[in-house]
């Protein structure tokens, strides 16, 4: 059988097609392993993730959880309130368990992937069911977002930040169909909606906010001023009403305490690595915000993206990192499917010559597309590297030898353990899955911990709210506060000098200097406990024959 080479690019095409799908749905997999891998582990996997189920347990009890740090249990939140309202009704279903923020993370990660998807699709000229590119495009789009590395090591944590974006992403979605002749008033409300709920999930949204009602603008400017009035009056009611109902604790935590020292080298360095790994995606949506601007309308997803950028450079902020760039990443995985789709329907009907043949440009894009996508899957790779089914793909990638952490790592002094998962982006602190000594570790912890009668000082909250015991400081909002002049350490050191602690349990020291000075001086190490690659140091107080003990020496602060 005689195969013309028209017929030859179309097999190939589809061969390639193919081959990224399954490649994007292999990310897709071991998504989901990691994220059951979460679901079942009681700790805390990143260190704010207790703290933030302890907000929904607040609230759960009708109690607010910005407070006067400087009295027991000088503990308060420095985040709005509706991640850890939406935890609430899962409460009653998995109890005081992280799975219930890991439960509403992972799905708001899935619904932002189906979301993008959709806004790629429905951009599709004349869909047409037949064509390979006008499904493939859309479901390579939304896979691209769940393969990206940062989406999957923060996606199942029990965090906002994707419950920020999918707000973000419905909003940009809702707002962009505002001129529809039906629907259009419904879709700016609606819209509005979204962005209100992302500001009152995490206060970075305000660079979505910008780009929406900065779209609105271009297209009506009469609406724009009033859907900007209308989200700001909604808003700021909410924002006084809960700031006189906390005494200003509302405002002290959630504004004055996140004006945090700015490190440009660190944005620098996460903004290469972003670009790094989501290469395609970031350059087909910068070319398409560059089409629009030179040759076409402005749509919002352009604004969203370049908005999205603003966000990024917040990276350099102490406490912050790649998690700001997640909403780059959703707005670049829908702007980069656009111009896709933009590009396809512009070589639709398109000839081109070689010599004196002329063919159709349609096939030569068609099998184009998967290749760009497949040219971005190595750039992404992450896999587990150990286990019936990761190992010997490990091996097959060579990347079996290459771990997150460990013996050979420059890192690995800051680590108690390697870890056997491989990550492009290098060095990881997240998405591993966890092992049985790890199990075994928070045992022994848990055991010290419910041996003591009185409360528990700990950088990490699970530890106390698994023992039924109050949650005390949220040490990263504690030195955020005393870093800006904010804070009354007197009552703290108090308790620490008379020894009111049982325990104190360390990760990172991430108290302000002064508290660490008295916990130096009045605790004396018990135990060294290595649980998920970090060591865990437990104090227990001096018995007075040695009152100059000093800190567990750690290698590096997160």
């Amino acid at each position: 059988m005689n195969v013309t080479p028209l017929r030859a690019l179309r097999i190939l095409a589809i061969l390639l097609a193919i081959l990224a799908v399954v490649a994007y749905v292999s990310y897709l997999a071991i998504y989901v392993y990691y994220a059951v891998e979460l679901f079942r582990w009681p700790f805390d996997y990143d260190q704010g993730e207790g703290f933030e189920l302890y907000d929904a347990i607040l609230y759960s009890r009708g109690e607010w959880p910005y407070r006067d740090n400087a009295s027991f249990p000088f503990y308060a939140s420095n985040y709005p309130p509706l991640f850890h309202l939406l935890i609430v009704p899962l409460l009653p279903i998995f109890g005081p368990r992280l799975i219930a923020g890991r439960l509403l993370s992972f799905v708001a990660t899935l619904i932002t992937a189906a979301t993008i998807s959709i806004v790629v699709r429905r951009n599709v000229r004349e869909p047409d069911q037949n064509r390979m590119t006008d499904w493939l495009v859309p479901a390579l789009s939304g896979l691209g977002f769940l393969a990206s590395n940062y989406v999957y090591q923060i996606g199942p944590l029990s965090r906002m930040h994707m419950t920020l974006v999918m707000f973000e992403t419905l909003a940009i979605a809702f707002i962009a169909k505002f001129e529809h002749p039906k629907h259009g008033r419904r879709n700016l409300v609606l819209g509005l909606t979204m962005l209100f709920c992302a500001g009152y999930t995490k206060q970075t949204a305000v660079f979505t906010v910008a780009a929406a009602l900065s779209y609105v603008f271009l297209r009506d400017i009469k609406k724009s001023v009033i859907s900007g009035a209308a989200l700001a009056i909604a808003a700021g009611s909410v924002f006084w009403l809960i700031n006189v109902a906390t005494d200003g604790a509302w405002w002290l935590n959630i504004i004055q305490a996140n004006v945090n020292a700015f490190d440009y080298r660190q944005t620098l360095f996460l903004f290469g690595q972003w670009f790094r790994l989501h290469t395609l995606f970031a350059l087909l949506a910068a070319g398409y915000f560059v089409y629009e601007l030179f040759w076409d309308r402005l749509s919002a997803y352009s604004l969203w993206f370049l908005f999205a950028l603003g966000v990024g450079a917040l990276s350099g902020k102490w406490g912050a990192g790649f998690g700001y760039f997640t909403t780059a990443i959703a707005s670049a995985c829908i702007a980069s499917g656009l111009a896709l789709v933009r590009l396809r329907g512009k070589v639709e009907d398109a000839q081109l010559r070689v010599r004196r043949l002329r063919f159709s440009a349609r096939p030569l894009l068609v099998a184009m597309i998967p290749l760009l996508y497949l040219f971005q899957v190595p750039r992404m790779l992450h896999l587990p590297t150990s286990g019936p089914v990761f190992e010997p793909v490990s091996r097959i990638l060579g990347v079996q030898d290459n771990l997150a952490y460990g013996k050979g790592d420059t890192l690995a002094r800051t680590h108690c353990a390697p870890v056997e998962y491989y990550d492009a982006m290098g060095y990881t602190q997240l998405g591993h899955p966890l092992t049985p000594r790890d199990y075994a570790a928070g045992a022994k912890i848990m055991t010290l911990v419910q041996s003591v009668e009185g409360p528990v000082l700990s950088e990490e909250a699970m530890f106390s709210i698994l023992a039924d015991k109050p949650v005390v400081t949220n040490p990263t909002q504690l030195l955020n506060l005393y870093n800006n002049g904010l804070l009354d350490t007197s009552e703290i050191i108090d308790h620490v000098n008379r020894q009111v602690f049982d325990l104190v349990i360390f990760r990172a020291q991430f108290y302000p200097p002064p508290v660490l000075q008295a916990i130096g001086q009045n605790y004396q190490p018990a135990d060294h406990i290595c649980m998920n690659g970090f060591y865990y140091h437990v104090l227990r107080p001096n018995d007075g024959s040695d009152s100059g003990s000093t800190l567990p020496e750690l290698a590096s602060r997160r």
